[in-house]
């Protein structure tokens, strides 16, 4: 299915789904604030503890959101339903600010990265490189988006070498520090970086999914697109850039979490059962925050082991990685 939902069974069955992951997200929402509480329902104390236990609620929100939109646009700009946004080096420019902050500063590096301004900062440094980026390889006469996602490959390597060295000449308590922050975790996230990354999330992610018609446009090809009386190399930048501030608002909210779009989408496009972004995107936003706020749900009230959830994804959205590229046989 390429279009709107065409008939009034497959209507039926895509708001069944969309109703199903509503109801499960508020269903482990609404677990990961009041479950465990160790208070009596109504205190004074147990409304503390869910208010700070709604600060991790939002930014698995916004972890969704962001993660979510920007990797099936990505996919759907790049023709690709494999690659994702972290390929252009964003997580290996996380790597490199937080590695060179311990490297330079000491374990006291990493709390120099902490409060709104250094948020800002993280995620200006990654919409400026990647903005710098599809403004030269894009905008040129012989612009060519492969090229640019090579080049971003190799940034991002490049990158990754030079945190590696400087890893190795940490000492051990500032090595144990900083992969604390290596690793994609919600515990990462500031209380105070919030209200700089809710407006940044919504805005962009408000815009694309404005621009969703162009979008399925655009998935048609270069030539079709601009069969069409659409100016491909213009909105294949717009979009770039409104992906990299998702991704960028999201990464340095939380840490890299390079499989974790790619599982999203991936079963959102399953689920529903459509090309159309206009009901893709609800489908993977709810999708992301059901995987996210159900794998902390189950690890920490379950599990008993709060550290491995970001890994539990990785290793589960990896293994979807290879079984899709196994099956495809190609890139």
């Amino acid at each position: 299915m390429s279009g709107p939902l065409p008939t009034a069974k497959v209507r039926r069955r895509y708001w069944i789904v969309l109703t199903g992951l509503g109801v499960l997200a508020l269903v482990f929402a609404a677990g990961l604030i009041a479950w465990d509480n160790p208070m009596p329902v109504g205190s004074d104390g147990f409304w503390r503890i869910a208010q700070l236990r709604v600060k991790n609620v939002v930014v698995m929100a916004i972890v969704a959101l962001c993660q979510a939109i920007a990797t099936v646009s990505f996919q759907t700009v790049t023709n690709n339903r494999i690659i994702t946004p972290s390929i252009m080096g964003f997580e290996s420019l996380y790597i490199a600010v937080q590695t060179s902050a311990v490297y330079f500063l000491g374990a006291a590096g990493i709390i120099s990265l902490t409060g709104l301004p250094q948020f800002a900062m993280q995620v200006a440094l990654m919409v400026g490189l990647a903005v710098a980026l599809y403004g030269w390889l894009l905008s040129g006469r012989y612009g060519n988006l492969h090229v640019m996602l090579l080049i971003g490959i190799i940034i991002g390597g490049g990158l990754g070498s030079v945190s590696t060295f400087m890893q190795r000449l940490l000492t051990p308590s500032e090595f144990d520090v900083l992969t604390a922050r290596l690793f994609g975790s919600v515990s990462n996230a500031d209380a105070g970086d919030l209200p700089l990354a809710v407006p940044l999330c919504l805005v962009a992610g408000t815009l694309l999914w404005i621009r969703a018609k162009r979008l399925n446009v655009m998935a048609l090809g270069r030539d079709a697109t601009t069969g069409l009386g659409l100016n491909h190399r213009a909105e294949l930048i717009k979009v770039l850039v409104l992906v990299a501030v998702l991704v960028a608002v999201s990464t340095a909210l939380v840490g890299p979490m390079t499989f974790f779009g790619f599982l999203v989408a991936t079963l959102a496009y399953q689920l529903a059962d459509t090309h159309d972004h206009r009901y893709v995107f609800p489908v993977a936003v709810l999708t992301g925050f059901v995987v996210l706020a159900g794998a902390y749900f189950v690890m920490n009230h379950v599990f008993y082991a709060q550290g491995v959830v970001s890994i539990i994804i990785e290793l589960v959205g990896g293994s979807v990685f290879l079984v899709v590229i196994l099956r495809k046989g190609r890139l």
